[in-house]
């Protein structure tokens, strides 16, 4: 079936086999890797580089730093975004995962504030800043290469790679915490044990260069020559397509807000339900395999019944079991029901957010889609996913409710279900995208 007007052709004999996919995920998969190993070594990190008496404080100090990597999400967004579409999506997805690297070696050798002071959360926080700027470019450039690279009639199922690459990540960070746990004693743990995912996900990066470098380009010359400047790129997507980008940040919201929700379980489960370590960990690598199951198998169904219906319905059912399921693992604290609860939560969210992730260029030009889908979702993670390990702390450390994080998850998904509504055709099948007239709103 013929691409809709205006869209980039696809090149001709292009075939996305399991090594393109890879090295299109890779760079989501390893950054989320370094994001997810970081909430999950919360404490750890607040006892070396913010050090007092409370734990509490020395969490939400962490929890912070961590939601500082968010504000350089929507600079990278619109400049490496803008560079996929200018230059290709191959350069600007290698640039990414180059920037990444940089900033995983800044936190894996920088000492603890007892040995240099007020100097190693400057160093810290600059590492921060520049992980949040490469993440904030890749999403789209690697987004719109899968897109862009699939079979018609398997694009949903292709793309919901992205998602799963976040769990797979999201698995690898649990489960080296959870092999840590054990290995290590608690001293050696807190003290260099939370440093070592760090120093191998410096490792991954010139693999994935590597790799992304033989990709096929899938951006043709023509749309290159249309994008033009990346000052004329962002001007299209601020002041021309101003609405998609709001509709965007709707889109955003109840999925950022939940994934880091259901981050913050490990720490939850540590400091509230009181569970040993090694337990905790545990249920961080459910999330990342229930995550990945739920975004791939959410892939396959919305190739058969469609965008919309695929990112919606799950979404209802994950609010309809949210309350019950962490109202019964509050009153049976053991390592089961985490992983029970985990796992359910997750197959439901991630299952919508994979496809709920596809319907954000559909509200932009072709000329412009990596942009629009970088700036709206580094925008988004930024303003929700940047304050969401934060609220969720400061919730139930100050009201001792463990389900008070709940109603702000509520919330958020809510908003995420309106904004599903709002887009339009997104009705159409996987094999008609992307649709006729380009995407305007």
């Amino acid at each position: 079936m013929a691409i809709g007007a205006g869209a980039a052709p696809r090149i001709a004999g292009q075939a996305l086999g399991v090594k393109g996919v890879f090295a299109a995920v890779l760079g989501n998969g390893f950054e989320f890797f370094d994001f997810t190993v970081y909430a999950t070594f919360l404490g750890m990190i607040g006892k070396a580089f913010f050090p007092s008496d409370n734990p509490l404080v020395s969490d939400l100090a962490a929890a912070a730093t961590f939601g500082v990597g968010f504000v350089a999400r929507p600079l990278g967004g619109a400049l490496i975004g803008a560079y996929g579409d200018r230059a290709g999506r191959r350069p600007a997805m290698t640039l990414s995962i180059g920037l990444m690297a940089i900033a995983c070696a800044m936190i894996t050798l920088t000492p603890g504030y007892a040995t240099i002071g007020v100097f190693a959360p400057i160093v810290l926080i600059s590492a921060r800043l520049l992980q949040g700027f490469s993440v904030g470019g890749e999403i789209g450039p690697a987004t719109m290469f899968l897109l862009e690279a699939a079979p018609e009639n398997r694009r949903m199922f292709f793309s919901s790679w992205q998602i799963a690459s976040q769990n797979l990540g999201a698995v690898a960070g649990g489960l080296l915490g959870f092999l840590l746990a054990l290995a290590l004693t608690q001293s050696s743990f807190n003290a260099w044990g939370w440093r070592i995912p760090f120093a191998l996900g410096v490792l991954i990066a010139p693999v994935g260069a590597y790799i992304r470098s033989r990709l096929v380009e899938t951006l043709d010359g023509g749309a290159r020559k249309e994008s033009r400047s990346g000052r004329a790129i962002l001007s299209n997507v601020l002041q021309s397509n101003w609405t998609g980008l709001l509709l965007g940040l709707a889109l955003i919201s109840g999925g950022t807000i939940t994934q880091y929700f259901l981050l913050n379980m490990t720490p939850y489960a540590i400091r509230t339900l009181h569970l040993p370590d090694s337990t905790a960990m545990l249920g961080t690598v459910t999330l990342g395999i229930a995550g990945g199951a739920g975004a791939l198998a959410g892939g396959l169904l919305a190739d058969r019944w469609g965008i919309r219906a695929i990112a919606f319905a799950p979404r209802v059912l994950l609010m309809l079991a949210l309350f019950p399921v962490m109202q019964f693992l509050a009153a049976h604290a053991a390592g089961a029901t985490l992983i029970a609860a985990i796992a359910i939560l997750t197959l439901l969210h991630s299952a919508s957010s994979a496809v709920g992730l596809m319907l954000i260029p559909l509200v932009f030009p072709p000329a412009v889609r990596a942009t629009g889908l970088s700036l709206a979702y580094s925008l988004g993670v930024a303003i929700f996913g940047g304050t969401a390990t934060y609220v969720v702390t400061w919730l139930v450390g100050v009201t001792g409710d463990p389900l008070a994080s709940t109603y702000y998850v509520m919330a958020a998904n809510v908003v995420m279900l309106l904004a599903i509504l709002a887009v339009p055709r997104a009705d159409y099948g996987a094999a008609a995208w992307p649709p006729p007239l380009g995407g305007e709103v």
